[in-house]
């Protein structure tokens, strides 16, 4: 069992995506045989372009605010958030530095 300060691991991860090109940066947290968690974290105005949903999955936001779509439908994910991911094509906009969980189970 490996021991992490989510605080220090996004905060380096925010300081990488604003030194990235694309705005973005991203580590893994658990991956196993049923569920992986990334940390990502997204400068202002970042996008994650629409995408399929992988399954089963929430995003919950730690620092920031991010709006999710899906279809017809937007979400605002603010600090503190925790939502669950349509299982339809959605992307996701980071509306300020941003830092967030993706949670996935892997069926």
């Amino acid at each position: 069992m490996a021991e992490m300060t989510l605080e220090t691991i996004g905060t380096d991860q925010l300081d990488a995506a604003r030194r990235s090109s694309n705005g973005r940066a991203s580590t893994t947290l658990h991956s196993g045989a049923r569920l992986r968690q990334t940390l990502m974290a997204l400068t202002t105005g970042t996008r994650l372009d629409e995408h399929q949903s992988p399954g089963d999955a929430t995003l919950m936001c730690l620092r920031g605010k991010v709006t999710l779509h899906a279809g017809e439908r937007s979400v605002v994910v603010a600090e503190g958030t925790l939502v669950d991911i349509p299982p339809q094509r959605h992307d996701l906009v980071a509306d300020e530095d941003s830092i967030v969980i993706l949670t996935v189970g892997l069926g």
